[in-house]
């Protein structure tokens, strides 16, 4: 379009600006917004079904408002930086947000072994477990089969009733009628597959309104009868035998007797502060978490600044201009770093043994490298000294290359010596380039897992304290409670991981505010 100006005389044909148009999409870029768009509601509609059914009407809520807010965006011309910022925004919530909210939630609960589902859940085990078979038992013909592989799939009974001949599915969630025999999707194990799984089978209960059905070998099943079960009007498992009343207990999670006596089987609650307040009024866990967590400061701040001392001495001797071959030196001392950290962790610890380790043969000496509390300290931060210092030789060698020659001259002019000009003008310039990773190093090596689970796997331990040894991190003490064999109790578990987090943070937050005052000193 064009418009005239002026006279006849003087008259100017412009070009008139139009409206900025969409950009053109090509059928590539529809088909692929189309396609993940589709995705986006079948995901949708897949997660909606197991929210209605189990009435979790507030996810639901967040599904539906979720998927319309994201169709509105894509589907419309507005919102472009949202667009890009959306995404991410999803995945940092999914991935970071969320799983701090759940540890910390999970921080404030009794959850562990024994108190993992409802309160159902545990009337349901109880009474389950409790089952014996009694004269005149109705006795059924079995058939062990899965769902996927034989040997890790989920177990069920294939019963066959002996009146009816009628085929039904048994599962931790009672009996329903088959649809086949066997039924579409089951496998039925094979003699010799049931055998392996023989201690799974007689574990494996089946509920029913008597009691449960449990296997007697692998072809025969009967229903026994509940010893336990619950009173509904009075809250608590009755032993119909004995007589003992086990009174729920909703603070503990727990069904417990008045001579204290606590069934195995609790259900998950609120404790409130209690896993927070128990790592220091516990005797048994207050002395141990101390002495960890002292440990673990030693650790980090050892590896951390181990590590730095030796890298930035390396890099500043490899500075000079005087020494021949740096090229090679530079190359040996990053093959450490370039080696796989969990493999060298296990060569040093078998390096590290009494009876056949190189030290000890090298050395002609015979140290129980990692049978004393001391010995083992040493010898973890030896290694974690030769993991982490080419790190720090890399970072060092590049912050002192982008330090200005001309500040070094300066101090030669005023009469400074190495030293002085190193400690008063490469230093606080190192210092400020590289605190920000040093306070990355803290944090790693405060939670460095695999430098202590590879090579002592937190011990060695006192004879009367398995769960806490002398090289113990608290991110190996909370695995260790967390996945022991003295049972999972992840709610503790959860509340040290929020200690952890807390003291971190603050060490790093009051390092950046150190950091930054040396800047504006040296600015």
């Amino acid at each position: 379009m064009t418009t005239q100006l002026g006279g006849p005389a003087t008259q100017r044909v412009l070009p008139v600006t139009e409206p900025p148009a969409e950009r053109s999409v090509t059928a590539a870029g529809l088909i692929t917004k189309v396609l993940l768009l589709g995705l986006l509601v079948a995901v949708a509609v897949w997660a909606a079904f197991p929210l209605i059914a189990g009435d979790h009407w507030v996810g639901l809520g967040v599904l539906v408002t979720t998927t319309a807010g994201l169709l509105y965006l894509y589907l419309t011309p507005r919102h472009v930086p949202a667009k890009y910022l959306v995404p991410g925004t999803i995945f940092l919530i999914i991935f970071q947000i969320f799983p701090v909210l759940y540890t910390a939630s999970t921080a404030f609960t009794n959850f562990g072994d024994g108190h993992r589902g409802s309160k159902a859940d545990a009337v349901t085990a109880i009474q389950t477990g409790s089952v014996t078979r009694v004269p005149g038992s109705t006795e059924y013909r079995l058939r062990i089969a899965t769902q996927g592989d034989p040997a890790t799939g989920a177990l069920v009974f294939l019963i066959t009733d002996p009146a009816t001949g009628q085929v039904q599915i048994g599962d931790a969630g009672g009996l329903r009628p088959a649809d086949g025999n066997p039924p579409a999707g089951y496998t039925v194990l094979t003699a010799g597959q049931a055998s392996t799984r023989s201690a799974e089978i007689t574990d494996f209960a089946v509920p029913t309104a008597a009691g449960a059905i449990r296997s007697a070998g692998l072809s025969r099943a009967y229903e026994g009868k509940a010893v336990r079960a619950y009173d509904a009007v009075a809250d608590a498992i009755k032993d119909t035998v004995t007589g003992k009343v086990w009174p729920a207990d909703e603070s503990a999670g727990a069904f417990v007797a008045a001579d204290g006596e606590r069934l195995a089987q609790g259900w998950k609650v609120n404790v409130g502060f209690a896993n927070f307040t128990r790592a220091f009024t516990d005797d048994d866990v207050a002395s141990a978490f101390l002495g960890t967590l002292i440990w673990d400061f030693v650790f980090a701040i050892g590896s951390t600044g181990g590590t730095f001392v030796f890298g930035m001495f390396c890099a500043i001797a490899l500075q000079s201009t005087r020494m021949r071959f740096r090229g090679l030196y530079r190359i040996l001392m990053v093959l450490p770093y370039a080696m796989p950290s969990f493999a060298m962790l296990l060569v040093w610890r078998d390096m590290f043994n009494t009876d056949f380790g190189l030290i000890n043969n090298v050395l002609g000496i015979h140290v129980d490298w990692l049978g004393t509390p001391i010995t083992a300290q040493f010898a973890v931060l030896l290694v974690q000294l030769w993991l982490g210092y080419p790190y720090m030789f890399l970072v060092t060698t590049g912050a002192l290359q982008a330090i200005p020659g001309e500040l070094t001259d300066a101090t030669k002019v005023d009469g400074a010596g190495p030293f002085q000009s190193f400690r008063r003008v490469k230093l606080p310039l190192l210092l400020i380039a590289l605190t920000p990773l040093l306070i990355s190093s803290f944090a790693f090596n405060f939670n460095n897992f695999n430098a202590i689970f590879l090579t002592t796997e937190g011990g060695p331990f006192p004879a009367d304290n398995p769960n806490s040894g002398a090289t113990d991190l608290l991110i190996t003490y909370t695995y260790r409670l967390a996945f022991g064999g003295s049972g999972a109790q992840y709610g503790f578990a959860a509340a040290v991981s929020i200690f952890i987090f807390m003291i971190v943070a603050v060490v790093s937050a009051v390092s950046f505010r150190r950091t930054r005052a040396q800047e504006e000193v040296y600015s």
